[in-house]
């Protein structure tokens, strides 16, 4: 079996992404629907025959020529079974906070990119936000109702994580995405997420029924049995968030959305109100401990015109926090601390106007470690 360096093989990733956009030769072995993209490679003197799997382009919607440099550049690719989509990521000097590592937001952005990235992988034209042919002709746009990020280890500046993400329907009207990300060194799982997405229409501004020809579309490139980043039965990403209380033990009122803060669907970034959250943390617990985890349910969207109040309580903790273990692929840190290491709170962003709710949500802190 041909072994090739790291170089080839990246060689090989670009190939692949770049036979979506072009007319790859017949398989060899004929089955309907899948190429094989077939090209040389020099190793020493010799000249060797690399076939890559991929895709043919008229499946996925994608005119022939249409491919960016930035698919040829990408360190990403579908893993094996074509059902996810890994890729690597640099953690970048400006993505870093005071402690050198990654902030919350950061890791929140770096999901986002892998998403869509995912999306262009399998051949979808890069106009949407993530979208599909069929979302397109319809004038559909995704929107987050819930998004819960846990973090075991944030990556330092200069880091190398790998992340793996993957989506499927979710009852009616949601999908889900999940995600993975290890310690691309070592292998080590230092954070998992899951969202829930429903469809939109971009003019009207409402929530959108479709048909089960639009989600059959995307849903045949996602896991065929259900397969989840927190396959816990009590996991802390299903738990229920009640609506805060008021008036709240801390506030910052009056905040206003920046222009920067929108993104190409004319909305707030659902990044954006990760920031909002944390305004009204006492700076005490910044001061002392790290995100551990969020959870964030989505009600209603925040313009760029609209002034925000920011409301945080501490929330009463009556069980032992504990950093799981995990049997299988997901991992997870191992260790285990007291239950003093641990706070958490509960969370209301509201319309500064007429105390609409715009977004509830609950954190989980642990104690900073010595470095």
């Amino acid at each position: 079996m041909l072994k090739v360096s790291c170089n080839i093989k990246h060689q090989i990733h670009a190939t692949v992404a770049q036979s979506r956009f072009m007319n790859p030769h017949e398989n060899v072995n004929g089955r309907r629907g899948k190429n094989a993209v077939v090209f040389t490679t020099s190793v020493g003197n010799k000249q060797r025959v690399v076939h890559a799997k991929a895709v043919l382009s008229d499946q996925r919607g994608v005119e022939p020529g249409t491919g960016s440099l930035a698919d040829l550049l990408r360190l990403g690719s579908l893993a094996d079974d074509g059902l996810s989509y890994r890729e690597k990521l640099i953690v970048r000097c400006y993505e870093v906070g005071i402690n050198k590592t990654a902030t919350l937001e950061t890791i929140a952005n770096l999901l986002q990119e892998v998403s869509c990235n995912h999306i262009q992988s399998l051949g979808f034209s890069t106009d949407g936000f993530g979208t599909f042919t069929m979302m397109r002709k319809l004038r559909l746009i995704w929107v987050t109702t819930r998004m819960h990020i846990e973090i075991n280890k944030y990556p330092a500046w200069g880091d190398v994580i790998e992340m793996e993400t993957w989506f499927q329907r979710e009852g009616k009207v949601e999908g889900r995405r999940n995600w993975i990300f290890r310690d691309y060194a070592n292998g080590q799982v230092i954070g998992r997420a899951t969202s829930k997405w429903v469809m939109m229409n971009e003019d009207t501004r409402r929530l959108q029924k479709v048909s089960d020809d639009v989600w059959n579309e995307f849903l045949v490139f996602g896991p065929k049995s259900k397969r989840s980043a927190f396959p816990e039965e009590k996991n802390s990403s299903l738990k229920k968030i009640p609506k805060l209380g008021d008036p709240a033990q801390y506030a910052r009122l009056g905040l206003m959305p920046r222009r920067v803060d929108l993104d190409m669907n004319r909305h707030l970034n659902n990044v954006a109100y990760i920031g909002f959250v944390q305004e009204s943390m006492p700076q005490d617990i910044i001061d002392t401990h790290e995100l551990q985890t969020i959870t964030l349910d989505y009600k209603r969207e925040c313009q760029c015109d609209d002034v925000v109040d920011s409301l945080t309580n501490p929330e009463p903790n009556e069980e032992t926090e504990v950093i799981s273990g995990l049997p299988g692929t997901n991992g997870s840190a191992t260790a285990t601390r007291d239950k003093q290491d641990y706070c958490q709170f509960l969370h209301l962003l509201r319309l500064s106007g007429d105390g609409s709710e715009i977004n509830r949500g609950r954190t989980e802190w642990r104690k900073k470690l010595a470095r």
